[in-house]
């Protein structure tokens, strides 16, 4: 079982019943997924790209990501529809609460001038996302292969109702949230 899962049982489930005085266990905010999306906007000019973006979300996430591709077409961009134009990984169940376990105690630590994570990126349902601008941030990712330094956006979708009840259950999962 992993140490995140273990806490939110034991720990979390009690304090956030205690907080919002939920009268029913079912009520009780808990993480359904998390979406970890890279998204390459120079892949059109250099289709290798790719390639080593799916690498790296693998070695990231411990699963392998789908390509995403162009919906429609866009002449400003030279973008054609059907373009491999990104890569995305949703976790569930154990993979879940390791790779989030992994990205508060490990790579949230290692992002430079770090102060914590901003607690306004709610969006009005209790869902949270993250920009990250490099992903050297996590260990797994050697630092010698990588060809460019890319971003990923991370996206935390929980069950809670609103954004007080997000904010408290990722608060009390150990999310760094700034004062």
């Amino acid at each position: 079982m992993p140490r995140l899962k273990d806490k939110y049982d034991n720990e979390v489930v009690s304090s956030l019943t205690k907080e919002f005085d939920f009268k029913n266990h079912m009520q009780i905010p808990k993480l359904q997924k998390i979406v970890v999306n890279m998204g390459l906007g120079e892949a059109v000019q250099n289709p290798k790209v790719v390639e080593s973006a799916v690498n790296d979300l693998t070695a990231i996430t411990g699963q392998q990501p789908i390509i995403t591709r162009a919906r429609r077409s866009i002449a400003g961009f030279k973008l054609r529809e059907g373009m491999r134009i990104g890569c995305c990984v949703t976790l569930r169940r154990e993979k879940m609460y390791e790779f989030l376990d992994r990205f508060i105690s490990v790579a949230l630590p290692r992002v430079r001038d770090f102060r914590g994570v901003s607690s306004k990126a709610f969006d009005g349902n209790g869902n949270y996302s993250i920009g990250i601008r490099e992903q050297l941030i996590f260990p797994e990712i050697d630092y010698d292969k990588i060809d460019k330094i890319r971003g990923l956006n991370i996206t935390i979708v929980t069950s809670a109702k609103n954004d007080d009840e997000g904010r408290a259950l990722l608060k009390h999962l150990g999310m760094p949230f700034r004062k």
